[in-house]
């Protein structure tokens, strides 16, 4: 297969994936690459997300590996067999990668759920508020590069508005809701945006109050996607050195816990859409 010089982060994962079962399995890399009838540089490569493994090579590999989960083994097959082009691809070489990675991530979520701390969620700021989040960043953006940005959000919010809505519940500060990155108006349309997007059915929102007692969870923000199976869920975490792709098992199981725990510091949904009511009128 042509080699890949990009490689997604969902090829990242499937190559990982591929390596867990040949570890757990205690196999070299050079033996498996002998059943495959490949070299062992291309095991590598394959392992690295940077080369593709077809769904006969593949199976092949679980076998001698002996895993005997079938329902995972599908799923992975899945993975590889997909060749979706999805509206994301249309910024390739415009925005970086990890911008595509995510929209992709999203697309292919069984469900969603996000802790925001210090910003509107992305998936449902308004084309001015993302603007002006967008318009922060240092060194500051020229036109040509802010505008694809804004752009490609608005187009993620397809994932919760589309014929086929994947389950969306974010968990969203007080502290995100407040603060004015523009101007009186932008605060307003975002708060009233976010509840259409409540009354319309895409998303279940939960507000956590800053007078909320046991709440001490400042640094929770996450993305929680769900896969075909748990081990394959994947959480995305906001870094100084970018966003990081969380996959291995213990840390998925931390990061369940930690949205639990805020989960139970919230407001519920229903009592959360009167808060954010109250807000506008306050505006």
């Amino acid at each position: 297969m042509t080699m890949r010089n990009q490689p997604t982060a969902r090829q990242v994962r499937l190559g990982a994936e591929l390596r867990k079962l040949r570890d757990a399995a205690g196999k070299p890399a050079k033996e498996v690459a002998g059943l495959l009838g490949t070299t062992s540089a291309h095991m590598s490569q394959i392992e690295a997300g940077s080369s593709g493994i077809s769904e006969e090579r593949l199976r092949r590999l679980a076998a001698h590996c002996a895993c005997t989960d079938e329902e995972l083994v599908e799923a992975l097959v899945a993975i590889s067999s997909d060749r979706t082009r999805g509206w994301w691809d249309e910024y390739r070489g415009v925005l970086p990668q990890v911008n595509l990675d995510v929209a992709e991530a999203e697309h292919h979520a069984t469900f969603l759920h996000e802790v925001v701390i210090t910003h509107v969620p992305g998936l449902l700021q308004t084309p001015d508020y993302a603007r002006a989040v967008f318009s922060y960043m240092r060194p500051e953006l020229p036109e040509s590069e802010l505008a694809p940005r804004v752009e490609h959000r608005m187009r993620r919010r397809s994932v919760i508005e589309g014929d086929h809505p994947t389950p969306y519940v974010t968990i969203v500060h007080e502290f995100a809701l407040r603060v004015r990155v523009a101007d009186r108006r932008t605060s307003l349309a975002q708060l009233r945006w976010i509840l259409d997007r409540i009354e319309q059915g895409h998303a279940a929102v939960r507000v956590i109050p800053t007078d909320q007692d046991g709440f001490a969870g400042a640094d929770a923000s996450m993305m929680y996607m769900g896969g075909p199976l748990p081990q394959l869920d994947t959480v995305l975490r906001d870094a100084p050195t970018g966003t990081l792709f969380i996959d291995a098992e213990a840390q998925l199981k931390r990061l369940r816990t930690l949205f639990r725990k805020v989960e139970k510091a919230s407001l519920d949904p229903t009592t959360s859409r009167d808060f954010i009511h109250r807000m506008t009128k306050e505006l």
